[in-house]
């Protein structure tokens, strides 16, 4: 998880918390964490970066429609950052 940005790492957290949301549904999450906009230029690049990390899985809902869904790589990630972050917190 250290090669991801904040904004990956933050998608990746979304994901992790949800029942297979759809892009949109990232969407509408992130931005009321960011408290802004989030546009589809930078929305759908930063999911298909960590799908192609293997830390998320795509599927399809329907024609329009994909989900995303946390891989055990991905669970993995978030603990270690969990442990690596706990370190300098607790």
């Amino acid at each position: 998880m250290d090669d991801l940005t904040g904004f990956q790492r933050d998608l990746l957290y979304v994901i992790a918390g949800a029942d297979q949301p759809s892009g949109q549904d990232v969407k509408d999450e992130i931005e009321q964490y960011y408290s802004s906009e989030i546009n589809h230029g930078r929305l759908y690049p930063n999911l298909d970066t960590v799908v192609n990390k293997e830390l998320v899985e795509k599927g399809q809902l329907d024609r329009r429609t994909n989900y995303y869904a946390i891989t055990d790589e991905g669970e993995q990630a978030i603990e270690d950052r969990y442990e690596w972050e706990s370190q300098y917190t607790d």
